[in-house]
């Protein structure tokens, strides 16, 4: 048998002519490109039993091989990607050097010989971070990680965003990748609320209007922020973007450099009375307010907790 050199169609289509069956509808190709979940790509890649018509052809959940692996909690996507590229991956006993190759649950997905299970259940805490721990999920010197806080979960966690060492407060740990990309993208602009107690003597009306206009800071100007005056000194700073050490560097512009900071509220999340070091599992309802839904891009923070501590005065370093 012969092929046109001319033949336009996917190889898929080409794998199905050598087969002698007919050529996916180019809506059919077009689907498969931007959609994880689609018919069957061919059955030659993915044998069906006694052959189905398209009709009666089960759809089944495809992921990237990467991603399935990082959602099994096998590692992080990157790592996954390497463990892929040393050929520690097979998929159905071969060797899969792809870390796009599609693949689900029947896929029979093993790492280094031993099979791999289907995707972690997603979960998400809320943690009070205390002072010195590292918003990150492992430390090479051993030093306290936010994830090291959470109890018996198994589950791969990390934090979504950061705080700084020096910093306390909520953070969020997941296994969501899509629920920690809604929450960080700043084309979400999720905004995040901290008390903060600022040293330079009393906050002045013109040094409020300053921070809530938006000011210059070596990165350019920062975007309109909600502030209120809790007490003396004390500062409530609500931002949607996501800027190293934002709120900081805006209180030195004004002339107020902080002296402790505290995040007490994430999105719609407020921090509550969860004692420093403490964590908790959210609530269906909860993470429904997190993920939002159509049009609710920009999140206002209605309490969904109980009132927030008050920050410690403690010098502080914070993203």
């Amino acid at each position: 048998m012969s092929l046109s050199l001319q033949y336009a169609g996917s190889h898929v289509d080409i794998l199905r002519a050598v087969c002698g069956r007919p050529a996916a509808p180019d809506a059919t190709r077009d689907a498969r490109r931007t959609s994880d979940t689609s018919p069957l790509a061919c059955d030659v890649c993915h044998p069906l039993a006694d052959h189905p018509s398209p009709q009666s052809a089960p759809v089944r959940t495809l992921m990237r091989l990467a991603k399935y692996l990082a959602h099994a909690g096998v590692a992080s996507r990157r790592a996954a990607e390497t463990m892929i590229a040393e050929g520690r991956v097979t998929v159905a006993k071969q060797i899969v050097l792809d870390p796009a190759c599609d693949v689900d649950e029947r896929s029979y997905i093993a790492v280094d010989g031993r099979p791999v299970a289907g995707p972690e259940q997603p979960v998400v805490y809320a943690l009070n971070k205390p002072l010195g721990v590292l918003s990150t999920a492992q430390d090479t010197h051993g030093r306290p990680t936010v994830v090291s806080l959470v109890g018996d979960e198994t589950r791969r966690l990390y934090p979504v965003g950061r705080l700084d060492a020096d910093s306390s407060g909520l953070i969020l740990l997941t296994n969501d990748g899509a629920l920690a990309q809604r929450l960080t993208h700043p084309s979400f602009e999720v905004p995040k609320t901290y008390r903060v107690r600022v040293g330079g003597g009393p906050v002045g009306e013109s040094t409020l209007a300053k921070l809530r206009t938006g000011v210059r800071l070596e990165d350019g100007m920062t975007a309109p922020a909600q502030i209120r005056r809790m007490a003396q000194g004390v500062l409530e700073v609500t931002i949607h973007e996501g800027r190293n050490r934002q709120v900081r560097r805006m209180c030195e512009a004004v002339g107020h450099p902080v002296i402790a900071l505290e995040r007490i509220a994430f999105g719609r999340l407020k921090l509550g009375e969860l004692a420093p070091g403490a964590s908790r599992r959210l609530s269906e309802p909860e993470l429904a307010r997190l993920r939002g839904g159509p049009g609710d891009r920009k999140q206002s923070v209605p309490p969904i907790a109980g009132p927030s501590k008050g920050v410690r005065a403690r010098a502080s370093r914070e993203r």
